[in-house]
């Protein structure tokens, strides 16, 4: 077996790529996502973000591909590691370059290495992982992340030693809501009458979201939403995380990526003008909150554009779960229930590995009791039991 390394995605096939993830593909791990990220800009060298792909070749077909990045910073990972970098500077270590698994720029659940049917899995990930680890020695990278880890990828590579730690991240599960009225019946009395009238005060005010998929989308459109996205960017400063540029939004038209893409328009009703925009992306199970922005100031327009439209969509069109996006304590008074995801560490420096995996088990329990206080204040209505004799 052949192990060998790329320094753009565009030097592995298309077609065996996408045939890897198999039906209901993640499409952050798309190949032609991917390729976009790279050939718009957008995650570059230049920008600390350098492809590094891992590939293993039975003879002349190849069987297995690993998505991994080098970086010279922690920017657009969505999970904090500022403690190892200050554990990193008072060791004398340099933190940086550092390997990371993941899709740019998306905290999205799902990381793992592809692989082609038959293969045996938990063998080549052993394989990929030592070619990882013998790269990172010979070239003083202090550490591997593979980051929003795929769930069932987990148990394959949880034997190879990789330290576990836990985040957080939220969840609407759609699965048995038959309409937006059906969604309202989860929630106890007062929040029902909260998002009807955060819903009704948009129309008071002359403004209606309505959402655009598929063949609808087009290149004037996705050029809209991302002058929305850096409009939005901008009001947050240096925090501001403006890492896409147009041509990333450009390249979303494309006939493989534009099947993947829900955008919502606001719009006031008297003139059609478009006044912000969220854009989401889905496949036939999930839908995820990516990007929003509006060149307005109106009360209640971000929850209509990012949480109340698609979920609306998202019931309408039969998708079981709902992940709308990092950050952001309101999400649970909408409905959203915490949940963890999971990264797996390799450090390359004996000690930081012992005292970060000492840490571990406190900083993890810790984020489990963060994860279940935030769930008990999601405002559900509850019945107490009935004590009966029949």
């Amino acid at each position: 077996m052949k192990i060998k390394w790329h320094q753009s995605i565009q030097e592995i096939p298309k077609v065996i790529w996408n045939n890897f993830q198999g039906l209901n593909l993640n499409p952050f791990y798309k190949w032609d996502w991917l390729n976009a990220l790279e050939k718009s800009g957008s995650v570059t060298p230049k920008y600390g973000w350098q492809p590094l792909f891992l590939s293993a070749w039975d003879g002349k077909n190849l069987i297995a591909c690993a998505p991994l990045y080098l970086k010279s910073h922690s920017y657009g990972e969505f999970i904090f590691d500022n403690a190892f970098v200050e554990l990193a500077q008072n060791m004398g270590l340099k933190y940086y370059p550092k390997l990371i698994g993941m899709s740019p720029l998306s905290p999205i659940e799902g990381y793992r290495f592809l692989f082609s049917e038959g293969v045996n899995k938990k063998e080549i990930t052993k394989l990929l992982i030592s070619e990882i680890d013998s790269f990172a020695k010979q070239n003083r990278i202090l550490s591997c992340n593979f980051l929003y880890v795929d769930p069932q990828w987990m148990k394959i590579v949880e034997c190879q030693n990789c330290a576990k730690w836990i985040n957080q991240q939220s969840i609407l599960t759609l699965n048995e809501v038959k309409n937006f009225s059906d969604f309202l019946g989860k929630f106890n009395s007062n929040q029902r009458r909260n998002i009807k009238r955060e819903r009704e005060s948009l129309k008071k005010n002359g403004v209606k979201v309505e959402a655009i998929s598929g063949s609808k989308i087009n290149v004037i459109n996705l050029k809209k939403m991302h002058y929305f996205y850096q409009l939005h960017c901008s009001r947050w400063g240096i925090w501001g995380s403006k890492y896409l540029t147009e041509k990333f939004f450009i390249e979303l038209a494309s006939e493989q990526l534009k099947e993947n893409i829900v955008l919502f328009e606001a719009k006031e009703e008297a003139s059609e003008n478009i006044i912000g925009m969220s854009l989401c992306v889905k496949n036939e199970n999930m839908l995820w909150g990516r990007y929003w922005g509006s060149d307005r100031n109106i009360d209640y327009l971000h929850f209509e554009a990012c949480y109340y439209s698609p979920i609306e969509w998202a019931i309408n069109n039969k998708i079981l779960y709902f992940d709308p996006g990092a950050g952001g304590t309101h999400k649970k008074r909408r409905g959203f229930i915490a949940t963890q995801n999971t990264s797996l560490h390799r450090w390359y420096d004996l000690e930081m590995d012992s005292l970060i995996r000492e840490w571990l088990p406190k900083a993890n329990k810790l984020m489990l009791n963060q994860i279940n206080a935030t769930n008990n204040e999601v405002p559900f209505k509850y019945e107490e039991p009935k004590l009966s004799n029949t």
